[in-house]
């Protein structure tokens, strides 16, 4: 059976503000001794650096505006920070409203590195180089998430989501708080996404039944 350090009940036992705080200013102190060690080294103006986060906030992070944490498929589960720094590409204070997810960024270090992958390979993920330019404003795009009780996607504005008992469909242009359910209302569109998310969880690996 799953050890309970890795199970939802483990993750969320133990901790504090105090804690939670001191990890912040740990963090903090490693990412400028990485940044002063490439200005030192004269690689500051020729580095892509990016920062960002697996998945949704710890349980002590402060998510507003949004609905719930890591190991949910909620926006505050799925939504992680994402700051670049590229001199001479990205415009400094710049923001994008361009979805993007993980894997993005393996495509994105290949392209700034000058190269292209294997086309017997492919990346999961797009090369977000025109978008970091400001050269691309904003395109579609469809995620997939699971985890062992919820299935989520996103196409476009709409946020498909189900658990055992319950589907939902919420419209994250007007409400990224995920509080307004709109699954009766568009019931062909649930199809449509319910559709599209099991024939991409078919192409999935199972997951354990120990």
């Amino acid at each position: 059976s799953e050890s309970i350090e890795y199970s939802p009940a483990g993750f969320r036992s133990g901790g504090s503000l105090k804690v939670y705080g001191d990890m912040m200013r740990s963090l903090d102190s490693g990412i400028g001794r990485v940044l002063a060690a490439l200005k030192e080294t004269g690689l500051e103006k020729n580095t892509l650096v990016i920062f960002t986060s697996d998945n949704g906030g710890e349980p002590f992070s402060y998510h507003w505006p949004f609905r719930g944490q890591k190991m949910e498929l909620y926006e505050g589960g799925v939504r992680v920070p994402a700051i670049v720094r590229w001199p001479g590409v990205t415009p400094a204070g710049t923001v994008s409203l361009q979805p993007v997810i993980t894997m993005d960024w393996t495509a994105t270090m290949i392209a700034a590195a000058g190269s292209k992958p294997d086309p017997k390979y492919p990346f999961d993920g797009e090369d977000l180089s025109q978008v970091l330019a400001g050269k691309r404003t904003y395109n579609d795009r469809k995620f997939f998430w699971r985890t062992k009780t919820q299935g989520g996607m996103r196409s476009g504005k709409w946020k498909y989501l189900r658990d055992p008992k319950n589907e939902f469909l919420f419209d994250l242009s007007v409400d990224e708080r995920e509080n307004a359910e709109f699954a009766q209302k568009y019931p062909e569109i649930v199809k449509s996404l319910r559709r599209e998310f099991d024939a991409w969880q078919s192409d999935m690996a199972k997951y354990p039944t120990i």
